[in-house]
C-alpha cells in the first residue's frame, strides 16, 4: 500500500466557501435514473449490468461536454480506496460492498460523482460548499441531459422516472443540505425543529445519511417527496426551509453569546487544547471537539484557523483515510493514535 498525501483527500465541497458557510457545510443534488428495457441492478444479470456500464461510460467519455470525467471501475480498486471514497461522500456504502460491474465517474475536483449500477443504473451527484442548491441542480442536470440525449430512460407519463426504490419515483431527485447546528443542540431546541421538518415532508439524518447518528452537531436535511412536485419546487422548498433553520441557529448562537459567553468561549478553547495535545482520540470525541472549535471560530473566539481546515479534519479523522495516510492497516487503538497525530499536525500553528 502506497502512503498518500493528505492533500489528496480534499474535494471541492470542503472549500468552506459559498453562501452561509457559518452554518451550511455543503449542498448536494442526486438524481436517480435507469435505462429503458434493462432490469434494475438488483435483478440484472452480469451481462446486462456490463451493458449498462459500457453504454453510460461511452456516452460520458465520447461527449466533449463531459468536462474530463474519469471512469473508475469499482472492481479495480483496493477496498481501502473505496472506503476513502465513501468517507468523502463520493460513493455510497453499497458500492464498497458490491462492486461487481459497478463504476463511478468523477470530475476533476470531485464536485460531480456519477455512480453506475448502484441501486439504480445511474445516480448523478453534485456537491458544492455552502447553500448552493440551485447551482448543484444545474450541475447534475447538465450531466443528466448529456446521458438522456444518447440513452432512453425508464419513464412513465404519469409517474415520471422509474427507480428501484419507490420513494425515488417521480423526479428521482434527492436534494440535501449538511448543517452545523451547535446552537440549536446546546439550547435544546433541535428536537422541536426536527419535528417541524418531518411534518413538512423533510427527512433528517446524520453525517453519513440514512441510519447514521447525529455526531459533531452535523445534521443533513433532505426532501422525502419526489412524486407530485417538480424539481424546482423541491429545491425551492428545501432552500426556504434551510434559510429558516439558519436563522434559528444564528439566533440560538446569539443567545449563547449574550447569556453564556464565558462558558462557550471556555468550551471552544478547551476543545482546541485537547485536539492540539491529545495522544489518543476516538472518532466520536474528535467530531464533537471539532464542532466546538468550529463554533468558537464562528463566534470569534479562535483565530488562525479556517473553515477549509475544519472540513478537512472531518474527513482526515475517518478510519480509512487514517489508514491511507499511515500506509498500513490499523487496529482501533492504533487509529486513535494516528487520528490524534494527524489532528495535532493539522492544528500545530493554530494559537490558543
Amino acid at each position: 500500500m502506497v502512503k498518500n498525501n493528505i492533500g489528496s483527500f480534499l474535494s471541492h465541497w470542503m472549500d468552506g466557501l459559498g453562501p452561509y458557510p457559518e452554518v451550511v457545510i455543503s449542498s448536494r443534488i442526486r438524481l436517480a435514473r435507469n435505462i429503458k428495457g434493462l432490469p434494475f441492478p438488483y435483478f440484472a444479470s452480469d451481462s446486462q449490468k456490463q451493458k449498462v456500464q459500457q453504454s453510460i461510460s461511452e456516452v460520458l467519455e465520447n461527449c466533449g461536454e463531459s468536462n474530463g470525467l474519469s471512469l473508475i471501475k469499482m472492481e479495480d480498486l483496493d477496498p481501502l480506496v473505496k472506503e476513502v471514497m465513501m468517507e468523502k461522500h463520493l460513493i455510497s456504502p453499497l458500492l464498497t460492498q458490491d462492486d461487481h460491474k459497478c463504476a463511478v465517474c468523477l470530475s476533476k475536483e470531485e464536485e460531480t460523482s456519477i455512480m453506475i449500477n448502484e441501486e439504480d443504473h445511474l445516480r448523478i451527484q453534485s456537491f458544492l460548499p455552502g447553500l448552493q442548491l440551485e447551482k448543484a441542480w444545474e450541475e447534475a442536470d447538465y450531466y443528466d441531459n448529456i446521458v438522456e440525449r444518447n440513452l432512453e430512460y425508464s419513464f412513465h407519463e404519469r409517474y415520471g422516472y422509474l427507480t428501484s426504490c419507490p420513494t425515488n419515483v417521480g423526479t428521482g431527485l434527492r436534494a440535501s443540505i449538511m448543517l452545523h447546528l451547535p446552537g440549536l443542540i446546546i439550547t435544546k431546541q433541535l428536537n422541536q425543529v426536527l419535528s417541524a421538518l418531518s411534518q413538512i415532508g423533510l427527512a433528517v439524518r446524520g453525517l453519513y445519511g440514512e441510519g447514521a447518528e447525529v455526531v459533531g452537531n452535523l445534521v443533513q436535511i433532505s426532501n422525502q417527496i419526489t412524486l407530485g412536485q417538480s424539481e424546482e419546487e423541491i429545491i425551492q422548498n428545501l432552500y426556504n426551509v434551510t434559510k429558516q433553520v439558519i436563522e434559528q441557529e444564528n439566533t440560538a448562537r446569539q443567545f449563547l453569546l449574550n447569556k453564556n459567553r464565558e462558558k462557550i468561549e471556555d468550551r471552544s478553547r478547551r476543545a482546541l487544547g485537547v485536539l492540539k495535545y491529545a495522544y489518543l482520540i476516538s472518532w466520536q470525541e474528535a467530531m464533537q471537539l471539532i464542532s466546538d472549535v468550529r463554533m468558537g471560530f464562528e463566534m470569534g473566539f479562535i483565530s488562525g484557523i479556517d473553515r477549509r481546515m475544519l472540513n478537512e479534519l472531518l474527513i482526515i479523522i475517518r478510519p480509512a483515510c487514517l489508514q491511507m495516510v499511515a500506509g498500513q492497516e490499523l487496529e482501533v487503538n492504533e487509529r486513535d493514535l494516528e487520528r490524534a497525530k494527524q489532528v495535532r499536525k493539522k492544528l500545530k500553528n493554530v494559537s490558543m
